[in-house]
């Protein structure tokens, strides 16, 4: 217990706010520091269906005698809460005999504000339970729970045949199995209370009274806040997680990556209280009762912000790539069961321009791109697509015309030279079916072209 006792009583309260908050405690939160009257830390539990209200005096000192424990009995009995309460003296000392015989009388004479008494002893105890660091003074992550990895109803490789079905010209049976690798990425779902009044000498200019939800990658370096849509995902699915089991997952996928938890619970929290901070501070604009217009920047005490939970769990991201032909195409998402958000789309993505978004992409059998329609063509001798990074070109009847291969260019070649002329004007339609004149100019170029003028 030495390096707590090195804390200082501030400290020690933020410590034991976060050991509470992981016990399962709800609305944990500290009471001004200027003005505690005889409370810390206050709480509430919910047993058999009915709420109580918790008063917590953390004492940081070896020994903790009977007069600290009748002074939290007077505080729960003046702290005013719409049901019944209880009190808790903590301390990384030990109590004295009066103290504990105090507090067991309580019980036995069942007082309506009982005070239970944890002491260091306990405290080891606790934190083993809740992963809190005795040497370092902070709450670690302890986490082996998942989002699920894809969807048990289906096959792992769906989302990439779903994908697939939306290009034309390729049927997603004839699709290669795609590789398939999923990295467990951590984060955490923070809930925090804000609850701030603002008052000049003309009354309250501003008021906040805010609950933010919000999801933060938590690997390594500063914490970033997900996507609205992730955070969607994470928040919706926290009741459906499963355990990480890399081994189990190893037989879905090809490759699987678990990352660590960069930081410590406790290092999240004061993360999303100062962002919190900042979120909250604004300037606001009020008259005097001098009737002159003052400006005053309001921002939140670190008091007035209440984390009520920091929820770990591990996001899948899947990434699945599939090689055709020439081309790979990667299909990128965070996971969670049948739902997933979509992270990069390499499959709606033409090869040539890089065109993504809702435009008509089609395959090319014959070098394997994926083009938008600005870069598909339709093969003169096989009618079929083919794009213009693979296409062999050559001009007839002044159009151009575009072929699978040199091979297929010869064969329309001959094809062509046998043509009789009103045919040969047909491979340029808009001018064949445009103006007499025209029609006449573009004749007299083929008889030129043939040698016959």
């Amino acid at each position: 217990m030495a390096v707590l006792d090195d804390l200082s009583g501030f400290e020690f309260e933020d410590v034991m706010e976060d050991v509470f908050r992981n016990l399962g405690y709800e609305n944990v939160r500290q009471a001004e520091r200027t003005a505690d009257e005889g409370r810390d830390i206050i709480m509430e539990e919910v047993v058999d269906g009915t709420r109580r209200g918790i008063v917590v005096e953390c004492k940081h000192t070896d020994t903790v005698g009977r007069p600290v424990v009748q002074k939290l009995h007077s505080a729960i009995a003046t702290f005013e809460f719409n049901g019944p309460k209880r009190g808790m003296v903590v301390t990384t000392g030990r109590f004295t005999g009066p103290a504990e015989e105090y507090a067991e009388r309580l019980q036995q004479n069942d007082d309506p504000y009982p005070i239970e008494l944890i002491d260091g002893e306990d405290l080891r105890e606790i934190a083993d339970e809740v992963g809190l660091d005795l040497y370092n003074g902070r709450i670690e992550i302890l986490c082996d729970e998942t989002l699920r990895p894809y969807d048990p109803a289906t096959d792992v490789d769906a989302p990439v045949t779903e994908a697939f079905r939306d290009i034309e010209n390729i049927e997603a049976a004839d699709l290669p199995e795609p590789h398939s690798a999923v990295t467990f990425r951590p984060v955490v779902a923070v809930t925090a209370d804000t609850n701030a009044v603002f008052e000049t000498s003309v009354g309250v200019i501003h008021r906040i009274n805010d609950r933010t939800r919000f999801v933060a990658h938590a690997e390594r370096g500063q914490p970033q806040v997900v996507d609205e849509d992730v955070a969607t995902l994470v928040t919706e699915n926290l009741h459906a997680t499963v355990d990480l089991d890399a081994e189990q997952f190893g037989e879905v996928f090809d490759d699987v990556e678990e990352r660590r938890f960069g930081q410590t619970q406790t290092e999240y929290k004061d993360w999303a209280v100062e962002r919190l901070q900042q979120h909250h501070t604004t300037t606001v604009t009020y008259t005097g009762d001098n009737n002159v217009t003052y400006n005053k920047t309001c921002e939140p005490n670190r008091s007035d912000i209440s984390v009520q939970s920091i929820e770990p769990v591990y996001l899948p991201e899947v990434r699945q790539t599939t090689d055709i032909q020439e081309y790979t195409y990667p299909y990128e998402y965070y996971v969670a069961g049948p739902s997933r958000v979509t992270a990069e789309d390499g499959i709606h993505r033409c090869v040539h321009c890089d065109t993504s978004g809702d435009e008509t992409y089609t395959y090319c059998p014959n070098c394997g791109a994926i083009a938008c329609s600005s870069h598909i063509k339709t093969e003169r001798l096989e009618g079929e697509p083919v794009c213009t990074g693979c296409a062999v070109t050559e001009r007839f009847a002044l159009k151009t015309n575009y072929f699978y291969d040199e091979e297929n260019l010869e064969a329309f070649r001959e094809e062509y030279a046998d043509m009789p002329l009103h045919e040969k004007a047909m491979e340029n339609k808009w001018l064949a079916g445009g103006s007499v004149v025209a029609t006449v100019l573009l004749i007299v170029g083929l008889l030129v072209i043939g040698g016959i003028i």
